[in-house]
């Protein structure tokens, strides 16, 4: 299926240098997405084909026949993909055509560039039977196809596909698919129609409390196809709860307490969003949005994680190295949720190079405030017979709502001389400061006697030169 897989990718550089102006909205053009799939065949039934139970698994391509999408000027010359000819049980694979005439196919450019890009398209499809249509050897077949984009995007397809009477299935010109034992084209393909679409741009979401969330989901039916029910629902930890409900034909919905659906939007352009707002812990879980039509129905699954980042701070921010006494420094870490808390102590002195990891360290238990928070202590033990003056020792602190560790540190000045200290290294000085004053002044002294000595001599010599009869 190489063909399938670089079909797109090989157009997207035809045009790469147009001209075209780039502040014009592109136009839009119909395109075909292929799509490599499995089929999940011989599930039990229920409200969304296979999740669980013995099943097989077959290769499957789902080719979306004429989607609209905006063309920037990429596409070059795309023409619709041709599928190979063969008969009906020449390949393994099955072939699902789906036309959606009617029904817009959500996230198409992410779909159409999703190979060429690199990102990941998980595709599945399989047996729809929340309602069974029509009697005989081949009833009315439906189908569902659910693509998970490794983005975060969600897409439910519910495929309406080929039936027969069973005069049509007695007939010997009759082509089925050896598997699905349905009416295949001439080429062995699966006609399909989409009845029924919905999405969600986010399967997973991340908040912090007090804030606003919105959980995405959108739905488009067919002309033929009417909504009954759209329902919002939260799970965790094993309860349940109902949040938003609308009934088609009632007075009005019913809702939960910080919960809101633009129903104007819903009904209008099959905006089932739900904004939740002032988060609190007791909002995380899973959240489900069903979508729900007289003969068929959709869910998307959002899980909601609420995620404070921590308050760090250090006690003492500094403190003075003193002998003989151990120092504790205190790391408070408070606010934070979910609980995973990673706490860590480095050192720093002049002589080193980098930080260097403590372990001595000390924690108290965790600790829940009102809001669901969590608080702990982490302690440090300085004694000033291991330590070195000054130094800086900093605590690490690492949480899932935070992008970087935080990091606060407390400074150890170097030992500062005490009062005794001060006295005996002032008389020390003064002392040897007296030695030396003494020993220059004595010096001196000596120095002026022999300069007198020296010059009694002088003149003595120097008279006898003048007189010599008088010795």
């Amino acid at each position: 299926m190489i063909q399938e897989l670089l079909f797109f990718c090989g157009l997207l550089g035809l045009h790469a240098g147009s001209t075209n102006d780039r502040t014009a909205t592109p136009p839009f053009r119909t395109v075909d997405i292929v799509l490599e799939c499995s089929y999940l065949g011989e599930a039990p039934k229920g409200l969304l084909g296979a999740f669980g139970g013995s099943f097989s698994k077959d290769l499957a391509t789902l080719v979306l026949r004429d989607v609209s999408v905006r063309d920037d000027g990429s596409l070059g010359e795309a023409t619709h993909y041709k599928v190979p000819w063969k008969s009906a049980g020449s390949s393994s694979r099955i072939i699902f055509e789906a036309s959606a005439p009617s029904v817009s196919i959500p996230h198409a450019e992410a779909l159409l560039h999703a190979d060429c890009s690199g990102e990941k398209v998980n595709c599945e499809i399989s047996p729809y039977n929340f309602q069974q249509h029509g009697k005989g050897p081949c009833p009315a077949s439906w189908f569902m196809g659910t693509l998970r984009l490794s983005r975060g995007i969600s897409i439910a397809l519910v495929l309406r596909g080929p039936h027969c009477s069973g005069e049509q299935a007695d007939k010997s010109d009759a082509i089925l698919h050896p598997k699905l034992r349905i009416p295949v084209s001439e080429k062995g393909t699966v006609l399909t129609t989409v009845e029924l679409q919905s999405s969600s741009c986010n399967t997973s979401l991340r908040t912090h409390l007090g804030g606003l969330v919105t959980l995405d989901c959108h739905f488009a039916l067919a002309p033929s196809s009417l909504l009954s029910s759209l329902e919002w629902r939260r799970q965790h930890r094993g309860s349940g709860r109902r949040l938003f409900r609308y009934q088609a034909g009632s007075t009005g919905p019913r809702v939960e307490p910080k919960v809101h659906v633009d129903l104007p939007q819903l009904l209008g352009n099959g905006d089932a969003s739900l904004k939740l707002q002032e988060v609190n812990v007791e909002d995380e879980g899973t959240y489900m949005c069903l979508v729900s039509t007289p003969q068929h129905q959709i869910q998307h699954v959002i899980q909601l994680q609420v995620a404070e980042p921590p308050r760090v701070r250090v006690i003492p921010e500094q403190v003075s190295f003193k002998r003989d006494v151990t120092t504790t420094l205190t790391c408070d870490i408070a606010g934070y949720y979910p609980l995973d808390v990673s706490v860590s102590w480095t050192q720093k002195t002049a002589e080193d190079e980098a930080e260097i990891t403590l372990s001595s360290i000390r924690f108290s238990s965790h600790q829940q405030s009102q809001d669901g928070t969590y608080s702990i202590t982490s302690y440090l033990s300085i004694s000033s017979a291991t330590v070195q003056a000054p130094a800086t020792y900093s605590c690490h602190v690492s949480h899932v709502a935070l992008e970087e560790p935080i990091s606060v540190s407390a400074y150890l000045k170097a030992p500062e001389k005490t009062g005794s200290e001060g006295l005996v290294g002032g008389f020390i000085a003064t002392v040897i400061f007296s030695i030396v004053l003494f020993i220059v002044l004595r010096r001196k002294r000596t120095d002026q006697k022999f300069e007198a000595a020296s010059s009694i001599s002088r003149a003595y010599h120097y008279s006898l030169l003048l007189d010599p009869l008088s010795e």
